[in-house]
């Protein structure tokens, strides 16, 4: 079942992946500096949220997917479970970088290949987090896990900021 979740997960990230790519059409038309600037400004209201400096509600549906669909048809709803977590606009995310990342492909637009690496990323980081709690056995996991959440979100986003100025730079 842990496969079929696993699945899903990278499913669902590749198919917002693809939805993401094929609307970042509609920025062609604003300057490439532009788009870059909105990039950076997101990347850096993210990392000021994620440090608590500015409370910024995110653009999320915090309603978990009912038990139900797990209970049913065991296989299936794994499937389907781990597809809705991976899509990412069903559930709860604490990170502001997945939003981040997510506004500076569609404004940066570089191809189709680097988006859907990055919802493959996406979907296979879920799956990790899913398959380290389920391996450990320990059920202290999500303690010791919680300890850890915000140093590992403040990280993420300072380097999301870092990236994104490098390609600014670069650009």
């Amino acid at each position: 079942m842990l496969a079929l979740f696993n699945l899903g997960l990278v499913l669902g990230g590749l198919l917002s992946a693809s939805v993401l790519w094929l609307v970042s059409g509609l920025t062609d038309p604003v300057p490439e500096t532009g788009r870059i600037g909105v990039a950076l400004v997101a990347a850096g209201a993210g990392l000021l949220r994620d440090f608590g400096v500015v409370t910024l509600p995110l653009p999320q549906h915090a309603r978990q997917i009912p038990q139900e669909v797990l209970l049913r048809k065991p296989l299936r709803g794994a499937l389907q479970f781990g597809f809705e977590l991976g899509t990412g606009v069903r559930t709860y995310i604490s990170s502001t970088s997945p939003y981040v990342l997510a506004i500076a492909l569609f404004f940066i637009s570089p191809g189709f290949v680097p988006v859907a690496l990055a919802g493959l990323g996406f979907g296979i980081g879920r799956g990790a987090t899913a398959a380290a709690q389920y391996w450990s056995r320990d059920p202290e996991w999500n303690k010791r896990a919680a300890a850890r959440i915000g140093p590992l979100t403040r990280s993420a986003s300072g380097v999301m900021l870092g990236f994104l100025v490098l390609v600014a730079i670069n650009g």
